[in-house]
């Protein structure tokens, strides 16, 4: 099997994101978007995940974190396309109900070529710490585009906004695991009808 790695940098005015993914690795991170919740997500996303992830990011941090988490969020999800290539012989699906005291958070992906999100996530509060709770729909969206995945992320229940949050990178994390699995009874084939996921 070829190996499944990428790299992806993405220069802007705004911001300045190197992202290198191996989607068969062990979880490893290396990150750095100085944004220290951020920086604390994209580590679960990655140790869950299984896909070692090294990201560094400078983005106009004295604005907002905004234009960092998304663009860092385009930048993973190129990054995933272009390890995962023509997608033959990936699980393809996936869907995970996680937990985490008392939260409970559904995430469900189709590695499909077709990007879309659905959304079905409240936070009680603006912010958690300095970091805007708006934010971590902005990176699933940014995510989600440019990987070519369909993701849905419900949160069933949740009173701490951290938990939430977590669960939120957690859930998605366990179904990228999955999906992207090598499945050995279809290792040679794109799983599609269609003969193609793009």
């Amino acid at each position: 099997m070829a190996e499944r790695r990428a790299e992806i940098s993405r220069k802007t005015n705004e911001t300045s994101v190197s992202v290198r993914v191996d989607i068969d690795g062990k979880g490893t991170s290396k990150i750095s978007t100085g944004v220290g919740f951020f920086d604390h997500m994209l580590d679960q996303l990655a140790r869950h995940s299984l896909i070692d992830m090294e990201i560094e990011v400078k983005g106009d941090l004295h604005i907002d974190d905004h234009h960092t988490v998304e663009d860092t969020g385009i930048a993973i999800g190129q990054a995933i396309a272009k390890a995962l290539g023509d997608r033959r012989g990936i699980t393809r699906y996936a869907s995970l109900d996680l937990a985490m005291d008392e939260t409970m958070t559904k995430a469900a992906v189709d590695i499909s070529g077709r990007p879309f999100l659905v959304w079905n996530v409240a936070f009680s509060a603006p912010k958690i710490g300095t970091f805007d709770t708006e934010l971590v729909r902005e990176f699933f969206q940014a995510l989600a585009q440019n990987a070519g995945i369909t993701l849905h992320i419900l949160n069933h229940y949740g009173a701490n906004n951290h938990h939430i949050a977590e669960t939120c990178f957690k859930a998605v994390a366990r179904v990228l695991r999955a999906a992207t699995e090598i499945d050995p009874r279809q290792a040679d084939r794109v799983p599609s009808t269609k003969g193609m996921l793009a």
